[in-house]
């Protein structure tokens, strides 16, 4: 779309505009609260008799209590709150210049309701959905303006999540959109361009950070607790496990349904077998006191094994040309100079770790220990995971798995290393790219996918993950700091372990020219 239909504004509502809220519950109502507190005076609407005074009086505890924790004027609270008035029906919004729908995510109840709110508004008015899942091009449909139509998706809670994505239709008007974006920006909200799709840019890229785990979890690779720790120790606030449990299983495993139907069965979407069967049976996770934890105790303490104290410490060499081999060379002349040594180094061996008399330690490339014992011809190999950042704080959680042929001094001082490098080892069944390796592979490889689509760019791409998701980083920050051949290496071992559709490398990835550079370390 280059032009602007009839009666689009070209401009965003200022802020002496009214603006109509429908829907008063917690999206509704922190959406309200966002409006006022910018200087509109806003109209709350609710199809549920008394509702919206409900949700007024409700707002008003919550700005006394800013109020007493200092975070906000007293008299802010006041003009906040007066500028927001319950209304029994859209009529009374005839002069509004933006509505934002807030009701029960359902298809058909949105069309009827922007239906009945064009009858209405004036042709200028910006019609906006906080919609997380519809397609915006489906509720435009039939209208009698449907390039105003945009969505306006708010996170929960919406006065303190920074993020929205304005994510327009087929039909939508770039003026429209572009109004939307700069109203984002003025309520001091960041926003981002999104192209109306499934599950838009956060809901779309989120799913590996489940899926993987459930994936995990399926093939008893590592209990909850253990996948939680390392990928917290990655920088993630939460892990994918007790963070489900937060969220709740029916609605996670909902939104992965619609993201699956929504791409016609694309295997890269398949719902959870063990995400199914907990639904199935009621365990939904906090609000049932029961997920993959039980509540309110939640997850079990790490095992903690009697770890060994580490042999050969005059046999050490580090591999590889990386941050990774300087901090593990790093690491190793703290232990070794005590003894009057040093690591030796070799930058170009074709791989990243550490060697230990004739044992290895090795630096995940995606492919299993038992793989890399192989192409070692070495049965003593434990393969690592990678870490968040480098260096990494002590006691770090961190994933590795052991060669099959591993023999039993070797099973005890892979470990023993890896403790006495700082970090706590937890030893997990021999999958493909272990836990952080894959989970940052395939996020990173999904955000390729919503690129290419156009749905939106890579710098909408990472700030709507760091904002709406609170992630650690990027995914195209993540490529950058590991690099294309480094990623493509980690889908390429997936895709090459289990054979299917889910794990295939995006055409933007293989597009870039460092990726045919790329090679396995």
């Amino acid at each position: 779309m280059t032009s602007t239909a009839p009666g689009t504004p070209a401009l965003p509502p200022a802020a002496t505009q009214t603006v109509l809220v429908v829907g008063a519950g917690i999206m509704g109502g922190g959406i309200a609260q966002v409006a006022a507190q910018a200087g509109h005076p806003v109209l709350l609407l609710d199809s549920r008799p008394g509702a919206a005074a409900q949700a007024l009086d409700k707002l008003a505890g919550t700005l006394d209590g800013l109020v007493a924790k200092s975070r906000l004027g007293a008299e802010e609270a006041r003009a906040t709150l007066a500028r927001i008035r319950p209304v029994a029906s859209a009529a009374e919004a005839a002069a509004a210049a933006l509505v934002v729908e807030a009701i029960v995510e359902n298809l058909q109840a949105k069309r009827e309701l922007l239906r009945d709110l064009e009858a209405v508004v004036g042709d200028d008015c910006l019609l906006a959905t906080n919609t997380s899942s519809i397609s915006v091009t489906a509720l435009a449909a039939g209208l009698r303006r449907p390039g105003r139509v945009v969505g306006m998706h708010f996170f929960n809670p919406v006065p303190q999540m920074k993020l929205v994505e304005v994510v327009s239709g087929l039909h939508t008007e770039p003026a429209a959109a572009q109004a939307v974006f700069a109203l984002a920006q003025a309520w001091g909200k960041q926003p981002v361009h999104a192209r109306s799709t499934p599950g838009f840019i956060v809901n779309r890229i989120a799913r590996p950070y489940y899926a993987e785990t459930l994936a995990l979890l399926l093939e008893q690779a590592a209990p909850p607790q253990v996948i939680d720790a390392c990928l917290r120790g990655a920088g993630f606030r939460m892990g994918p496990c007790e963070l489900m449990d937060l969220i709740g299983h029916d609605t996670n495993l909902a939104v992965t349904c619609a993201v699956f139907d929504a791409n016609y069965q694309d295997k890269r979407y398949q719902p959870s077998l063990l995400q199914r069967e907990m639904v199935d049976g009621g365990l939904l996770g906090r609000k049932t006191g029961r997920g993959f934890y039980r509540y309110p105790e939640g997850a079990p303490p790490l095992p903690q094994p009697a770890q060994e104290a580490p042999t050969h410490l005059l046999e050490v060499t580090v591999h590889g040309n990386c941050e990774v081999a300087a901090w593990l060379e790093q690491r190793a002349l703290q232990l070794l100079a005590p003894h009057g040594r040093h690591p030796a180094r070799l930058y170009a061996s074709g791989w990243t770790g550490l060697e230990v008399g004739r044992a290895r330690l090795v630096l995940t490339d995606g492919r299993t220990a038992q793989e890399r014992a192989q192409a070692m011809e070495l049965d003593d190999i434990a393969v690592f995971d990678r870490m968040g950042a480098v260096p990494c704080a002590p006691g770090t959680a961190l994933a590795y798995a052991l060669a099959p042929g591993a023999h039993a001094a070797w099973q005890h001082q892979a470990p023993a290393w890896l403790a006495a490098l700082g970090l706590a080892p937890q030893c997990v069944a021999d999958s493909p790219g272990l836990i952080v390796a894959r989970t940052v592979a395939m996020l990173v490889n999904e955000a390729a996918d919503a690129v290419l689509q156009g749905v939106c760019t890579p710098q909408a791409a990472d700030a709507a993950v760091k904002l709406g998701l609170n992630y650690p980083a990027g995914p195209f920050e993540w490529l950058a700091h590991w690099g294309l051949g480094e990623v493509t290496a980690v889908l390429r071992a997936l895709d090459e372990h289990y054979r299917g559709e889910r794990y295939r490398t995006s055409p933007w990835l293989r597009r870039q020219p460092a990726a045919r550079a790329g090679g396995r370390a």
